[in-house]
């Protein structure tokens, strides 16, 4: 499985002209692709990783989780990097079959590393359903579906997360 993950103000997926997911604050946008192996051990992991990986900042503001006085704990030092799962921060993610396209031959690319939609849907929905029990707020792409996906990055700041 592999995620590029980007650090974003904000984003949005529309379908038809439609918003059918968005974050309207600081959070994750996580593009995911799955190939044919993946399973329970790969879908573990990359929760983890996306609920606990330190990739957002600690805000100057009083955030969710922070102390009483509203200033930073010990543990979300203003400035800090700390986790998904910490500041309670949203995610928006997309399944990407392109993501294990193949342009090692010719100028075509090839598909054959991506898992195809009648067994990568399953396994997406799982990641979104482990994220969402551990309390954080995901919103989703439509599997499938032609979307336009609209984001501000942060920093820039994107990662690339292959478990």
């Amino acid at each position: 499985m592999r995620a590029v993950v980007q650090r974003a103000l904000r984003g949005a997926v529309r379908v038809d002209g439609q918003t059918v997911g968005e974050i309207t604050r600081p959070g994750l946008v996580v593009l995911v692709g799955i190939t044919h192996d993946d399973g329970p051990a790969q879908i573990k992991k990359m929760v983890d990783k996306l609920a606990n990986l330190r990739l957002l900042e600690a805000p100057a503001e009083p955030a969710e989780g922070q102390g009483e006085d509203g200033k930073a704990t010990a543990s979300t030092t203003v400035g800090q990097e700390v986790s998904a799962l910490t500041l309670g921060a949203p995610l928006l993610l997309v399944s990407q079959f392109t993501l294990y396209g193949s342009t090692a031959k010719g100028r075509r690319p090839t598909w054959i590393d991506a898992a195809k939609g009648d067994v990568a849907e399953p396994i997406f929905n799982e990641v979104v359903s482990q994220l969402r029990d551990l309390g954080l707020e995901v919103a989703t792409g439509k599997f499938g579906a032609m979307m336009e996906v609209e984001l501000v990055n942060d920093g820039p700041f994107t990662v690339l997360v292959e478990v």
